[in-house]
């Protein structure tokens, strides 16, 4: 029987997650809040942006050159039943990790409801394919996730992260990604072939998702610190789940808290009807 402890895979990302959460420790511990004399001083939570902006700018460079168009063509030449069901299979295959860490912050009904929506998805709803839970049940939608987990318990986010590839983040999020990859079910499937067209095809599907707002992004006066902003402040709220603490508001970049999100309400539909041309 496989048993993915001995596997030297296995063994590199327990290697890879150990020294992230040595790199998330000096983050955080270098996030002081208080000046050499003692006087508080304020936060920045982005100490590290000349080499973000220039993760960001080749990340960048890969999306418009590779990811972008396959994500416009599998929207443009799928029939959106077929995205619908992509969609609703991901986003049920997540779940598995949701209940977890509804469990993890203390959130028992939560995460029994969650459990509910994922056992009738996944049986009624073919393997999640289709969304018979949100038809006529009174079972909501949940996104939970390690990093999610470790600020509802108190642990400050630290500095914000660009990663390659991966995208924004913080230094508490960082490492939580890489232990969030242990509870996906698509983790323990060892048919290589089938599991990296699964990993491909959940990676344009949600790079579908997002074309909505690219125009947001590329009219901004600044799309480095938009995307920061705008990232910073919907994971404050996810933490929280929507009831921020007053202490919290304004601490996830400039002046209005909520301008980011602000500016994607009011341009949400301007921005459906671009990504249709």
């Amino acid at each position: 029987m496989y048993s993915p402890e001995t596997t030297p895979r296995t063994a590199w990302m327990r290697s890879c997650l150990t020294a992230l959460l040595a790199f998330s420790a000096l983050g955080l511990a270098g996030c002081a809040t208080t000046a050499p004399d003692g006087s508080p001083r304020e936060r920045n939570p982005d100490p590290w942006e000349p080499m973000n902006r220039g993760i960001f700018r080749f990340n960048d460079a890969i999306d418009r050159n590779a990811l972008r168009p396959v994500a416009v063509a599998y929207r443009n030449h799928t029939p959106q039943p077929v995205q619908t069901g992509v969609g609703n299979f991901y986003e049920n295959l997540s779940y598995p990790t949701t209940i977890l860490h509804l469990v993890l912050q203390g959130k028992f009904k939560s995460s029994a409801r969650a459990t509910g929506r994922f056992l009738l998805n996944t049986t009624l709803g073919w393997g999640g394919v289709i969304d018979v839970a949100s038809g006529g049940t009174s079972l909501p939608k949940y996104n939970e996730d390690s990093g999610q987990t470790l600020g509802w318990w108190g642990v400050p986010p630290g500095p914000f992260l660009m990663l390659p590839f991966l995208g924004p983040a913080t230094v508490r999020d960082a490492p939580a990604r890489v232990a969030d990859d242990f509870t996906q079910p698509f983790r323990w499937y060892n048919a290589d072939n089938e599991r990296w067209f699964s990993l491909a095809l959940s990676l344009v599907n949600t790079r579908a998702g997002l074309l909505p707002y690219d125009r947001l992004v590329r009219e901004a006066y600044d799309p480095y610190v938009f995307v920061r902003d705008a990232w910073l402040q919907r994971r404050l709220y996810a933490v929280f789940d929507g009831n921020i603490p007053a202490r919290k508001l304004g601490t996830a970049g400039g002046d209005d808290e909520n301008w980011a999100e602000e500016a994607l309400q009011e341009d949400e539909a301007a921005a459906d009807e671009d990504a249709r041309r």
